[in-house]
């Protein structure tokens, strides 16, 4: 017999009970990004007790993370600790019945399809549309539900998306939906992640354990400072829609430039190589021209002659910090990986 004990105040809501914890047992949830909405949908879903709960993200923990990045501390920061696999640790103390998986690594049109075996719904846990609409394209071609969420400055946004019952996220925006603006380049308030990602949480709880009559069916937008909000019903699929009406799926179509990506508002580009890379050959190389430090997780190299610090990855990423130029991201690249 189950000891549901930990989970007595959840399951004393009658809308779950004993049937729904035992759905959300059952269950197992992708999530795409482990920042700070990452993070917070993480925590609850862990600590809701879902059965098997499995994270990528690609990026490493910094000091500037720790005003709204929920699961990461000073400690993190100090050991250059990849999010995915930090995160992974903290949720492990939080509840050992969970099985947790966290992957250090890019979500491109190469693997993404290598993560979604059994997922019963996707988690949007990023910061720019080209990894949503990845997301997005491989729920709708395997008929996975996908739960949409943003946060940036006061405002923050959420929806829960189904293939065949609703539009796609590239119905609601087929141009990208921020204008550009990011947290780096306009901040982001921490109640504000907060609050997506538990509207997040909630809509995929309701799914998870078959309360769909009490789906929102909205994409809902709020602004905590300026006291707004809206909501938008999702209404019918976009006519021509790449995704959810021809099902051409582009964002899964592999492109020569998939490897060289700019990380928005961070002066980053990665540059994504098709082998794994030793941090300790690659700690031996750059020495002579870097001031480095290397962990389990990366190799750190900040260059001497040039103002660009450069992030190594076992799996094969490279950072180039300290440009958001393409160009001259690839010729330091060049310079000193030579690959």
């Amino acid at each position: 017999m189950e000891d549901w004990t930990r989970y007595s105040r959840q399951m004393l809501f009658k809308p779950i009970g004993e049937k729904g914890q035992q759905k959300l047992k059952d269950s197992k949830v992708l999530i795409i990004g482990m920042g700070a909405l990452g993070t917070v949908i993480a925590n609850h879903l862990v600590r809701a007790g879902i059965g098997h709960v499995v994270f990528c993200d690609r990026d490493y923990v910094e000091k500037s993370n720790l005003q709204r990045q929920m699961l990461f501390d000073e400690e993190d920061v100090e050991k250059y600790m990849p999010k995915a696999a930090a995160a992974e640790l903290k949720l492990k103390k939080l509840n050992s019945e969970v099985r947790i998986e966290g992957h250090v690594t890019d979500i491109n049109a190469d693997n993404m399809e290598d993560f979604i075996d059994g997922v019963d719904i996707i988690m949007d846990g990023t910061d720019n549309f080209q990894t949503r609409y990845l997301i997005n394209d491989v729920s709708y071609k395997y008929n996975i539900p996908f739960v949409y969420g943003g946060a940036v400055s006061s405002r923050g946004m959420s929806a829960l998306l189904i293939p065949g019952e609703t539009p796609c996220l590239r119905c609601l925006f087929p141009d990208g939906g921020s204008g550009g603006q990011t947290c780096d380049t306009i901040g982001v308030l921490a109640p504000v992640v907060d609050i997506s990602a538990s509207m997040q949480t909630i809509e995929a709880l309701k799914y998870l354990t078959g309360n769909t009559e009490k789906l929102r069916g909205e994409l809902t937008t709020f602004d905590v400072w300026n006291n707004h909000s809206y909501n938008l019903q999702l209404g019918k699929r976009r006519e021509g829609c790449e995704t959810c009406g021809q099902e051409i799926f582009p964002a899964l179509t592999k492109r020569e430039d998939d490897g060289v990506t700019t990380l928005c508002g961070r002066e980053t580009v990665q540059i994504l190589l098709k082998h794994k890379m030793d941090l300790s050959e690659w700690e031996e190389r750059l020495s002579p021209v870097a001031e480095t430090k290397k962990t389990p997780f990366l190799l750190r190299a900040r260059l001497k002659v040039e103002d660009i610090t450069l992030v190594i990855f076992p799996d094969g990423r490279v950072l180039v910090q300290g440009t958001e130029d393409i160009s001259r991201a690839k010729t330091v690249f060049s310079k000193y990986i030579g690959m």
